[in-house]
């Protein structure tokens, strides 16, 4: 049984990772195709570096995903903290589904309905262009909301209550007792939230093209546009990057979540010590 579940679990790795492996090899392959490696080359890496057109919508892409990250993180960390004040537990658990639809609902189901309620808002008001930069942040802050509040949230309730009201008991005001013993508490949540919203925004196709204008175009929409006609390796050569990124973003995550539980194992530890 163990030998099968190993063959398993192998099948199971190299159906997930071989695309990748692919890619990341064809990306320095000096020829476009995509059957024959001909040569080790960083032609196709030149040449993205060369697209003035890829690397703009690259640029777009990281201002929006770093903009949407800002603000969920700040807006879910409030609302976090909001619901976790919440004395009644209908309350509660209807802000908590709440807050769970925009995970559950199919993207194509979002980025449709925010066209629309752009449109008919723009429309509204006499706006020539509905739709630009700023319906598109405000679609990704909307999706990247619940995945903040989800990782801050379950911090706030593994925090001991005692620590913001010790130190509003020694001075502070309850702003001050936030940033000086909450905010340190959920920090590592509040990371993990922040570095799954880069990437969500970063990822996102479905709902960007809903909610884009004629005047932004990010990473995803671009190489859709691309595959009307051909997918050249340079796109190869920009995925691989993105890759690498992405890997460096969840490592720091797992670091961070390591770091937390060894902190929470070492403080009961301490409280045992105590109380024996």
């Amino acid at each position: 049984m163990k030998t099968i579940s190993r063959i398993y679990t192998a099948l199971i790795f190299i159906f997930l990772f071989a695309p990748i492996v692919i890619l990341l090899v064809f990306s320095f392959n000096e020829a476009k195709s995509l059957s024959v490696f001909s040569g080790f080359s960083l032609k196709w890496y030149r040449e993205l570096f060369r697209d003035e057109a890829t690397l703009s919508s690259v640029k777009n892409t990281l201002l929006l995903a770093t903009s949407a990250m800002v603000i969920s993180t700040v807006i879910g960390t409030a609302a976090s903290v909001g619901i976790q004040r919440l004395r009644s537990k209908f309350y509660r658990s209807v802000m908590n589904t709440v807050t769970d639809i925009p995970m559950t609902n199919p993207d194509i189901i979002t980025g449709i309905s925010l066209m629309l309620m752009f449109v008919f808002v723009g429309r509204l008001f006499g706006a020539g262009t509905s739709l630009n930069f700023w319906t598109m942040l405000i679609a990704h802050v909307t999706f990247c909301l619940p995945y903040i509040i989800l990782q801050v949230l379950p911090k706030l309730q593994q925090m001991d209550p005692a620590l913001p009201e010790a130190a509003m008991d020694l001075g502070c005001t309850p702003l001050r007792a936030f940033f000086k013993a909450t905010l340190p508490e959920i920090m590592p949540g509040v990371i993990t939230g922040a570095i799954m919203a880069f990437t969500l925004s970063l990822d996102d196709f479905v709902i960007s093209y809903f909610t884009s204008g004629n005047g932004f175009q990010t990473l995803p929409i671009r190489i859709y546009n691309m595959t009307k006609k051909t997918v050249t390796p340079k796109m190869y050569a920009l995925s691989t990057i993105i890759f690498f990124v992405i890997l460096a973003l969840l490592l720091l995550t797992n670091l961070t979540n390591n770091d937390d539980a060894r902190r929470m194992k070492e403080a009961r530890r301490n409280q045992n010590q105590t109380k024996t």
